[in-house]
């Protein structure tokens, strides 16, 4: 198996890198849904209000970039956040 599809750093299937990298691999599948989820819930707030008061497109449009900005605002954090975590990781790694 070539390391392209055992992920960044690892070294065997099973072994520990391996499964720091199934890991990641989960954690990012997951970004996707979020975004979409969260694109839908703020389109469903927006259709709510919009039957509610009356003001057909207006709040689904506002919902739909909201939700958007939302999502990907939260892709951003998660992404950084996993970045960082990787680059303490090699850190580690080098100082042993």
């Amino acid at each position: 198996m070539t390391d392209e599809f055992r992920g960044a750093g690892s070294h065997r299937p099973g072994g520990p890198a391996g499964q720091k990298a199934a890991l990641s691999a989960g954690e990012f599948a997951g970004i996707g849904i979020e975004f979409a989820a969260t694109i839908l819930v703020f389109t469903f707030a927006g259709v709510w209000l919009d039957n509610r008061l009356g003001s057909t497109p207006w709040f689904v449009l506002v919902g739909v970039f909201v939700g958007a900005a939302a999502g990907f605002y939260s892709m951003y954090r998660r992404v950084t956040a996993a970045q960082r975590r990787d680059e303490e990781r090699r850190k580690a790694e080098r100082q042993r």
